[in-house]
């Protein structure tokens, strides 16, 4: 990937492109924002409230402009491994996604336990929704799934969304939370799709590993090129760049932007919402744009 070093743009040639979608980003009023394991987690893969509380204050930066905020969150397994000790040896065997399972159940009541307190440092109210890809699936479901949100919304709640692990091994394993917040974000007709991860955003190689990996700042027409760049080089055991890509090309083509960014950087939300260059911004299409 060393050739790729330093390359800031994957077929976005027009910067007002560019621009404008980053100007768009900013004056959302619905965001759907999804935080991923990595970001609610430790090194042992449990649940850290630092972490949490940090995402929670980069939320409310969004909720004290006005912006709608829908929040798609993990975690409930780290919340489990950390209330009784344990967690899976390996995520890939029948047996560590039944374990997986059972932890969730015991974690996620303690995952809404923190995220209520930690919003009630800036009394925001919150509200529990756990779902399937089956639920988004079924249009009757998914009416009464938009209906829900939306009057969430209306009272000025923030609704935080999780898989119910419990019942749905596909959200156990490799980045189908990705495409949930995804599927999400175009059936609320949001504004815009923000996925945070442990890495500042979309890299030419994988930047645990690669020295020379240079974070890409736009894609626009340029997918199949960004396809054979994160290939599968960048997939982790355990969730991975690959389907947080797939997810916010997924979003741009319904027309709504979409960035990747770290969970980590200082103000991340609030820096998008000011409109400077933040993590990988995905550039929506538009009616003229050729797929």
């Amino acid at each position: 990937m060393a050739e790729d070093a330093g390359i800031e743009r994957v077929g976005a040639t027009d910067g007002e492109r560019v621009e404008a979608a980053r100007r768009e980003a900013a004056t959302a009023d619905r965001v759907v924002v999804k935080a991923g394991t990595n970001s609610l987690t430790d090194d042992d893969s449990r649940l850290d409230r630092v972490k949490l509380d940090k995402l929670v204050a980069d939320v409310m930066d969004l909720r004290e402009r006005g912006t709608e905020v829908v929040l798609v969150s993990s975690g409930a397994v780290g919340a489990g491994s950390g209330r009784l000790d344990v967690g899976p040896e390996s995520r890939d065997g029948v047996d560590s996604i039944a374990e997986s399972q059972a932890l969730s159940t015991v974690g996620q009541g303690l995952l809404m336990r923190h995220y209520t307190q930690s919003f009630e440092r800036f009394d925001q109210d919150v509200a529990q929704i756990l779902v399937t890809g089956t639920d988004l699936d079924a249009p009757d479901r998914f009416d009464n799934f938009t209906n829900t949100v939306e009057m969430l919304l209306s009272w000025g709640v923030v609704p935080v969304v999780n898989e119910n692990d419990a019942v749905a091994t596909d959200e156990l394993r490799i980045g189908d939370n990705d495409m949930l917040s995804a599927s999400i974000a175009i059936g609320l007709d949001a504004d815009l799709l923000v996925t945070l991860t442990d890495v500042d955003g979309v890299y030419t190689g994988n930047p645990k590993r690669d020295a020379d990996a240079g974070l890409i700042e736009a894609v626009d027409d340029g997918y199949d090129r960004l396809r054979e760049i994160v290939g599968d080089g960048t997939e982790t055991a355990f969730g991975g760049i690959r389907t947080k890509v797939e997810g916010a090309h997924d979003v741009s083509r319904h027309g709504i932007p979409a960035i990747i960014a770290g969970s980590a950087e200082r103000d991340v939300l609030e820096r998008i919402a000011a409109g400077k260059p933040t993590g990988t911004l995905f550039v929506p299409k538009t009616g003229d744009d050729d797929e």
